[in-house]
């Protein structure tokens, strides 16, 4: 069930999760803002899109067919195939699909394992755990086996190399009789032949864009899709042609031109005659990294640093934007400015490399604000050759064979699952004197951490960075950490430390501390000395598989308020009483905060303090209480100039009545309430309407009233809604001209309510309806009752997704697309 419900919540987990995200403001009025995230609906994609998607429906169930996308780096195969692999029709017609990342450098027993973890999550079936323990052929197997009872299925190989690879992993794709379907992408015309041999052949040829589109790219990179001034047509010519229709190099170069003045022809120019030359080389894929090489160096200097900084992540890595950007401050490439706080610095930087389409978003969170990047792979090999030139940053794999002889100041551990003592030795030969920084991108052996550990202790006496981020096999805190006086930051989230020594106070140039995802519950006295605290997060969710249930917190020293610097606090356990509240008051510097097991006698304490609190833009509080039975807040207190700068409100814990000063958070993007149990009369509906940048709304348990109308000119910016655990909710109606903008619907757990919400045909902007564990009695409508003149079916015949899972009485889960069974019928 988990599996059918992720999507459809990731909204909102990632909200959950991004008390730790970004200031909106500085992504909403960004010049490129509206690129951001569209930038990869490149144009010219719509006719090869439909073919291949035409080829996968088309044919005979009988055989297994493949088809291919051939082309060289930078002409957009991946976006092309992910278009297709995330297309409505695709979805309805494949209810088993999984994407695989290959690369270069593949491991192929960890590619095997990651595919049964996928497709047994889309068949909402437990993974094995004997997969840790199998080998190659056994992982196959299971593969195999899945698919054989599975049904239709497609699976994406993206990134393909070699025919060594197909030729090994075609093995564990079965044939059956169900029209099954594998597509890959590479770069080499021999892989995709190959992969076509033994089924009905298909191999598409990306090809470059065509003059005109290669002109609607780019202006629509640097002129919002606007015309390009009759006076720098020819010169834009002159760069088109240059670029040959490839789309990489078509927005890097555009991302370039977008910095420079439209009225200044001779910048142009400059940049038109430096491409001549750059692009004088014997394969287009040189080329190419010349033209990037240009991108990059017309960056500053801060900007350059950030984009090399990159190269500590592996190929073909989603990087969490947030963890890059507090990376970038902890090194001191971010430069502070008047009027901004250095987060938002860093943001800015961010949203400049996107801007110039050197780093390419490839999730959000609420609003658009990124969450997850990447780096092209032509640019990343860029930036490697320019981080060695530099000697930017040192990255190894942890074998004995590959540790760096030289002088490091930043050493990336990249995880391996070696245990070899010859660590030991092979230490002794390197040069820590240097070492500024050490980071660990997945997970890394006991033995390595200790030996690595106690050499850069030794050795190292400025060190100011220090990832251990996801080491699980990380049971405390290293004594010898307390030795690196100059330790800037410090990452231990998701690792299993339950204590922090009192030492941790030796280390007072500290800036930021991640114990987010640990066993830590209390702070020593100690970390008062930690003046220069800016960041602090020590949290655990109670529920690992559902976030309703809120956090652990950890018990803060009583005198708290003297930590100043701080920006970030998540989660302050508030139990105690009220003077840990009145500390909170004097954090004033706050933008982020979390509170958990607030009593209700100290709501008025929590308000006074809150009202001190003029930057905060994120606020989580939850009750003192356990499951979905907690006490009540009591907030209603402050006036309506009250906390202004909010941007997400999660209320956890009985509500009397909504806060009145929620009506006037004209910022708010973003709410929760969760297991509020607002009476009926106390409709909370009433206090968002009108708030006009409300994009989110979360509901669970929040409300029990019969009915929730949502009335005309309500709601005009929301996008995505979800109610759930509405016990008593029994009718909903959505009156014309509210929601107009609405995108997802999810509504869950609302046992009786047995008709479709009222007025459901007014939301034409509807692309997702989800109904999980509903009554019966509406199920069965819905299932049954499918005939296009049916009063339910012309309500929602606009929605092009429409899901309903529901568990079968022997406590299965099962999901169906309901237009996949009117296809069916």
């Amino acid at each position: 069930m988990r599996a059918f419900l992720q999507e459809a919540e990731a909204s909102q987990k990632k909200a959950s999760n991004s008390l730790s995200a970004v200031n909106n403001t500085t992504w909403r009025y960004s010049r490129d803002d509206a690129l951001l995230v569209e930038e990869a609906k490149l144009v010219g994609i719509d006719q090869p899109k439909k073919h291949l998607i035409s080829q996968l429906l088309q044919g005979d169930d009988y055989q297994l067919k493949v088809v291919s996308v051939v082309g060289m780096g930078g002409l957009g195969k991946t976006t092309l195939v992910k278009r297709v692999h995330e297309d409505p029709e695709v979805r309805r017609h494949f209810p088993v699909r999984a994407w695989v990342t290959v690369s270069q450098t593949c491991d192929f027993q960890y590619l095997l394992k990651d595919l049964i973890r996928q497709l047994h999550k889309e068949g909402k079936k437990p993974v094995p755990q004997s997969i840790e323990s199998s080998n190659t052929t056994e992982l196959k197997e299971i593969i195999k086996d899945f698919l054989q009872q599975a049904g239709r299925y497609a699976i994406i190989f993206d990134d393909v190399w070699d025919v060594e690879f197909w030729n090994t992993i075609k093995f564990a794709l079965p044939e059956s009789c169900c029209g099954n379907r594998v597509m890959l992408t590479t770069r080499k015309a021999d892989v995709a032949s190959a992969s076509c041999i033994e089924s009905r052949r298909f191999v598409y040829r990306m090809e470059p864009l065509s003059v005109e589109d290669s002109r609607t790219l780019f202006c629509n990179k640097i002129f919002n899709g606007g015309n390009c001034p009759s006076h720098l047509m020819d010169v834009a010519k002159g760069i088109l042609d240059k670029c040959e229709g490839l789309p990489l190099a078509i927005l890097a170069i555009g991302g370039l031109l977008a910095s420079k003045d439209v009225n200044r022809i001779d910048e142009w120019e400059l940049v038109r005659r430096c491409l001549g030359g750059e692009l004088e080389g014997t394969g287009k894929l040189d080329r190419v990294k010349k033209i990037l090489s240009l991108s990059y160096g017309d960056l500053p200097w801060h900007l350059k640093a950030c984009l090399l900084y990159t190269s500590i992540y592996p190929e073909d890595c989603e990087i969490a934007c947030y963890d890059l950007i507090n990376l970038w401050i902890a090194e001191r490439f971010v430069e502070g400015r008047e009027g901004m706080s250095i987060e938002d610095v860093a943001w800015n930087y961010l949203s400049e490399l996107v801007n110039r389409s050197l780093i390419q978003v490839s999730k959000v969170f609420y609003e658009g604000i990124p969450n997850k990047c990447r780096i092209h792979d032509l640019l990343r090999e860029v930036i490697l050759l320019k981080s060695r030139e530099q000697n930017m940053v040192t990255v190894t794999t942890g074998q004995p064979t590959t540790w760096p002889s030289e002088k490091v100041r930043r050493l990336v551990v990249h995880g391996s699952s070696s245990n070899n003592t010859q660590h030991h030795q092979q230490r002794r030969s390197y040069c820590f004197d240097h070492l500024r920084s050490f980071i660990t991108v997945g997970s890394m052996s006991p033995l390595l951490s200790k030996t690595l550990l106690s050499g850069i202790s030794r050795s190292s006496k400025l060190l100011k960075v220090l990832d251990f981020h996801g080491q699980e096999t990380q049971e405390e805190i290293p004594n010898e950490i307390f030795k690196m006086f100059h330790l800037k930051h410090l990452d231990l989230y998701g690792t299993r430390v339950e204590r922090v020594p009192k030492a941790i106070g030796k280390l007072q140039h500290l800036e930021f501390l991640d114990l987010g995802d640990t066993g830590v519950r209390e702070l020593p006295m100690d970390i008062l000395k930690l003046q220069k605290l800016r960041f602090l997060k020590v949290y655990q969710q109670v529920n690992s598989s559902d976030d309703d249930y809120g956090y652990h917190g950890f018990k803060a020293p009583s005198n708290m308020g003297v930590l100043l610097a701080l920006e970030i606090l998540n989660c302050v356990d508030a139990s105690s009483g009220s003077t840990i509240i009145k500390e909170i008051g004097k954090l004033s510097q706050l933008r982020e905060l979390y509170i958990t097991k607030l009593r209700r006698e100290d709501g008025k304490e929590l308000c006074s303090s809150l009202a001190n609190l003029t930057s905060l833009q994120r606020l989580r509080v939850e009750s003192i209480g356990n499951g979905d039975d907690h006490d009540t807040i009591d907030l209603n207190h402050p006036s309506s100039s009250f906390l202004q700068s909010l941007h997400l409100l999660i209320l956890c814990g009985r509500l009397e009545k909504m806060p009145q000063w929620v009506a006037h958070l004209h910022g708010l993007v973003r709410i929760d309430l969760n297991w509020s149990r607002l009476r009926g009369e106390e409709d909370p509906l009433e206090s968002l309407q009108h708030l006009p940048n409300l994009g989110e709304i979360n509901f669970c348990g929040s409300y029990q009233g019969e009915g929730l109308c949502f009335q005309a000119g309500g709601f005009l910016n929301l996008k995505w809604m979800q109610l759930k655990r509405l016990e008593g909710l029994r009718w909903m109606r959505v009156e014309e001209g509210a929601l107009p903008r609405l995108q997802t619907l999810f509504l869950r757990l609302l046992p009786l309510l047995e008709e479709l919400p009222l007025g459901i045909q007014h939301l034409i902007q509807l692309q997702r309806l989800i109904l999980a564990e509903m009554s019966s009695q509406l199920r069965e409508k819905l299932l049954e009752n499918q005939k296009e003149e049916s009063e339910d079916y012309t309500r929602i015949a606009h929605i092009p997704e429409i899901f309903i899972g529901y568990y079968t009485d022997d406590r299965k889960w099962r999901h169906r697309n309901l237009w996949e069974e009117k296809k069916k019928t």
